[in-house]
């Protein structure tokens, strides 16, 4: 693991290094890099791999007091990571939260602008209305209206197996990941600056829940390849979504992946790394017809 001191604090980073194109891949709320282990595993026999621990709840390292922790200023800090590392033609991967943070640049265009981005991967994510997503995204915009304190009493359930299984925590989110969530859970159960960190963040994101409808306006601008995977089992992130997202973008495809929930890169890593991996691929010269869609 990596670090690297951006203006909101420091970040850690997974980066497997080599000469190989770069993905750079995004995690959602209350996770962390390693949601991306079972994919890096395959894509870095052929690509550098580069998975930040952005400050959405599972970071280790407190962010700095004044640092604003919005998800469109998180976005900005992924954009301020790419620079840093100094990254070209980069394919730019984002599942859960994660894939919000991308519609947020690609609304954005500034990264794009400077060329570091070449390509987008969405992986069954937040979209249009769909924010805070189903139960679990519901429940967590309620505890960031906790103390820090209370809010590490309320974390102390995730101990439990049974009560991380629960469509309220991560039981509709992935058929096969507790392990990796139980992983997640540790930073703000014992580090008092993470629980500020996540409350502040929480409180943020309740307080614009619609940003992603403003991004949606500028999708059908975006001139640059989108892959959309969806998995077809999805119980928070609306299948219809993924669908709707290829229509408004003018270079997109739809890959549907089945006996997944949300967290694809958890419960179907293989699958999810060889249609990254083809995708990504520099030697991909033609582009897929618009609305191509297809099972992986």
């Amino acid at each position: 693991m990596k670090q690297i001191e951006l203006s909101a604090g420091t970040i850690d980073y997974q980066d497997t290094g080599g000469d190989g194109p770069p993905i750079v891949l995004l995690h959602g709320l209350m996770m962390d890099a390693s949601l991306w282990d079972g994919p890096i595993a395959e894509l870095s026999l052929d690509h550098r791999c580069v998975a930040p621990t952005l400050p959405l709840g599972a970071h280790r390292h407190g962010m700095h007091a004044e640092a604003d922790l919005s998800l469109p200023a998180i976005a900005q800090l992924v954009a301020e990571f790419l620079d840093r590392l100094d990254l070209y033609d980069v394919t730019l991967v984002g599942n859960d939260t994660g894939g919000a943070l991308v519609q947020l640049l690609m609304g954005d265009g500034t990264v794009l602008a400077r060329q570091r981005v070449g390509r987008v991967v969405l992986v069954s994510c937040e979209a249009f209305d769909n924010f805070p997503p189903g139960l679990t995204g519901k429940l967590l915009m309620l505890t960031g209206k906790l103390s820090p304190a209370l809010f590490g009493l309320f974390m102390q359930q995730m101990r439990f197996r049974m009560l991380r299984h629960s469509p309220l925590a991560f039981g509709w989110l992935t058929k096969r990941g507790d392990a990796t969530v139980a992983g997640w859970m540790e930073p703000p159960l014992t580090q008092p600056e993470i629980r500020r960190d996540t409350v502040r963040m929480l409180r943020a994101a309740a307080a614009d829940t619609s940003f992603l409808l403003a991004s949606a306006e500028y999708l059908p601008s975006f001139d640059r390849p989108v892959l959309v995977v969806w998995a077809a089992d999805d119980r928070v992130m609306p299948p219809e979504h993924g669908r709707r997202l290829v229509e408004l973008l003018p270079h997109a495809q739809l890959i549907e992946i089945a006996d997944s929930y949300t967290l694809i890169p958890l419960d179907q890593p293989a699958r999810l790394a060889r249609v990254i991996r083809q995708f990504a691929s520099p030697s991909r010269t033609t582009e897929p017809p618009r609305g191509t869609s297809r099972s992986a």
